[in-house]
């Protein structure tokens, strides 16, 4: 599933609307909007925080895969 059908199927399986969407993400409703209809994709961070939401509610975001894995140039491990 793409990342931006894979937002809108969890937002919509945690029965939110996009403005709800947002303020539990930390953005603003125009971010999630632009999200959902692929016009930007999110950044790192919300990548982060994205991931376990999609694992918790049993969506694969093929894009995504590794998502775990990844980790910012500086992020120490």
């Amino acid at each position: 599933m793409k990342y931006c059908d894979a937002i809108k199927c969890l937002r919509k399986k945690l029965l939110l609307s996009q403005t709800e969407f947002a303020e539990k993400m930390g953005v603003a409703f125009v971010t999630v909007n632009r999200w959902e209809n692929g016009n930007n994709v999110p950044t790192f961070k919300y990548k982060r925080k994205l991931a376990p939401l999609f694992k918790e509610n049993g969506i694969e975001v093929g894009e995504w895969k590794n998502i775990d894995s990844l980790k910012w140039k500086n992020e120490k491990i």
